[in-house]
């Protein structure tokens, strides 16, 4: 092999590792570009006494989010996509100051953006039993959404196991947890048969649940937000 064959082969060697590197270098940038406008929608329960609460939808994302499809459940049964005909069916004239929030195929949520689709002022838990029932327990909601570059079909729902157990407050539920039978105070029996004087244990103090955490700010809007072009 004469010194021209080796050189045009490691200028061909050289010329394919370059094109490697740049086509990862660029899959890369891709893929650093949509993670810093990639959004985040979340679904939270927020029943503040004195205040606004309701279901609260929040981007906690670095970039907008567009939706692109949505579904409400009430009692179990779909009630359609969350506009304003299936927000005309949740009508209840029993809940002082119902409000409710809808989202069409094509809205923009900017980042940092919230609001309530569900929503009373000057919340009571006495006088809103009723509407606290409705997000705890009765109302669903289903949205699906992308980032400005498109085509990840993100999805946040309140039908989630996870997402009823992480957000629904504990302390509301009823602890179901077996309590074992105390054992008698006077004596305990070893393991040889012999009777032992019982010491007592002191109990340990169970724990207290934290609050939950108050929302951001909401930004008030109209009833239907602008879609954002693309």
């Amino acid at each position: 092999m004469d010194s021209g064959t080796i050189v045009a082969v490691s200028a061909t060697v050289i010329a394919v590792a370059s094109l490697v590197v740049s086509i990862y270098q660029l899959r890369a940038t891709r893929l650093h570009n949509r993670h810093t406008l990639r959004p985040l929608l979340q679904l939270r329960v927020a029943l503040i006494p004195g205040g606004k609460a309701g279901l609260l939808l929040v981007n906690t994302g670095l970039g907008p989010a567009i939706v692109t499809g949505t579904r409400a459940w009430c009692d179990g049964e779909p009630i359609g996509p969350w506009t304003r005909a299936a927000a005309k069916k949740m009508a209840d004239p029993t809940i002082p100051g119902f409000m409710r929030y809808t989202l069409t195929d094509g809205y923009g949520l900017p980042s940092g953006h919230t609001t309530f689709l569900l929503s009373v002022d000057d919340y009571d838990d006495d006088l809103h039993s009723t509407f606290k029932k409705l997000v705890e327990q009765r109302f669903d909601v289903e949205i699906q959404y992308e980032s400005l570059y498109g085509g990840e079909n993100f999805v946040v729902s309140t039908r989630l196991e996870a997402w009823r157990t992480a957000t629904i407050a504990p302390w509301a539920k009823p602890d179901r947890r077996q309590v074992p039978e105390p054992e008698d105070p006077r004596t305990v029996t070893a393991a040889s048969g012999e009777p032992q004087e019982a010491v007592a244990v002191p109990e340990e103090p169970r724990g207290v649940a934290a609050a939950p955490e108050e929302p951001q700010e909401v930004l008030k809007g109209e009833e239907d937000s602008p879609p954002v072009d693309r």
